[in-house]
């Protein structure tokens, strides 16, 4: 039997949609699903330090992310343009593939001007490609060096804050839209789950004698893309590159010999293990581009728990949840969590599945 888009749809009322982050980052509300005994409980994010003990494990994404949106000005028209820098495609040629909206404004050869708050067009670049209804590739003209160009681009650059949230970015963002563990600047939006993490929870943990073990996975479009087919296996992410280094691989193998509580915290950690899974079942070190899609029925090889934010209707992060949690239990939580009124997507919730 193909599963079939249709099966993750709900109804989610949009004042549930958060706009801004809770006060602290650990003290959002933790929903905990047990696997075993379909029980649900409320908590506080902070009372994730209950699950975890001595010897077990959480693997984060270290990816950072970078003020990927971009507002400027076609030539001769002066018409406003917002770009979406997605990924650098060569970094001497300082050609990017990026998202132009409004799209259909937008030819090869067109100029576009970025202004910095005073109004000086800092920056050129050109329509050099398009590649996809929405997407195109263009040049940026900038004779400094690498490091000089990309302090101009992250000048210019707004937070990449989701459509979804309906505001502007604002000064609490370049903070809160980022966890506290990021090093690898190259993510358009951040790995949410991880939000919740304060330095204090961390360091309570750490205390405990859980491991931490960081990989990469630089989240693109591929993440957030909309599903367009019914039938799942039909469906094409958009490659992300990830990393998984050797301490990594050491941390993560120890605990799971061990038997012990290997968690994931976020889909895209849990993306990464799963696109470096050896012959026996391990984690192996590996770098490169994924475009691994999970949808049920799939056996995970390495988390036997994961954190997680409450995600969008049929989009591929929940239905990855559905996968690890069970799609009755997940969707049944999920109703759940709108009948208590928890907080969804990027600055809301989580929840941690057993």
């Amino acid at each position: 039997m193909r599963t079939k888009l249709s099966q993750f749809d709900y109804t989610l009322p949009q004042k549930l949609i958060a706009k801004y982050p809770s006060k602290e980052r650990d003290e959002s509300r933790l929903m905990v699903v047990h696997r075993d005994t379909g029980k649900i409980e409320h908590k506080i994010f902070k009372d994730l330090l209950d699950y975890f003990d001595d010897g077990d494990c959480m693997i984060f994404n270290n990816t950072k992310v970078f003020p990927a949106r971009l507002f400027g000005r076609k030539e001769k028209t002066g018409a406003k343009i917002e770009v979406f820098l997605l990924r650098e495609l060569n970094k001497d040629a300082r050609l990017w593939d990026v998202l132009v909206d409004p799209a259909r404004k937008i030819r090869v050869g067109n100029k576009l001007y970025f202004p910095d708050e005073e109004g000086n067009e800092v920056l050129v670049a050109e329509v050099v490609d398009n590649t996809t209804s929405r997407g195109r590739t263009i040049r940026f003209f900038y004779d400094g060096e690498d490091a000089e160009f990309k302090a101009e681009l992250k000048r210019l650059g707004n937070t990449p804050l989701p459509k979804y949230i309906q505001r502007e970015p604002e000064d609490i963002d370049r903070e809160r839209y980022q966890t506290i563990y990021a090093k690898e600047v190259g993510a358009v939006a951040a790995p949410t789950a991880g939000l919740h993490f304060s330095r204090e929870l961390m360091k309570r943990l750490e205390i405990k004698g859980v491991n931490f073990a960081e990989v990469t996975l630089h989240v693109g479009l591929g993440t957030f893309r909309g599903i367009d087919v019914e039938d799942l296996s039909k469906h094409k992410m958009d490659a992300e590159y990830f990393k998984i280094p050797t301490n990594a691989v050491d941390i993560v193998n120890m605990a799971k010999e061990a038997d012990r509580r290997v968690c994931a915290v976020g889909t895209t950690s849990m993306r990464t293990i799963e696109s470096g899974v050896s012959a026996t079942g391990y984690l192996k070190e590996a770098e490169g581009w994924t475009n691994k899609f999970i949808y049920p029925p799939y056996d995970f090889s390495i988390a036997n728990s994961m954190v997680t934010n409450f995600h969008l209707p049929k989009s591929s992060l929940l239905i990855m949840i559905c996968a690890f949690g069970g799609q009755d239990l997940i969707l049944d939580a999920y109703n759940v969590a709108i009948k208590e009124k928890y907080r969804f997507f990027s600055y809301g919730d989580a929840m941690l599945i057993l």
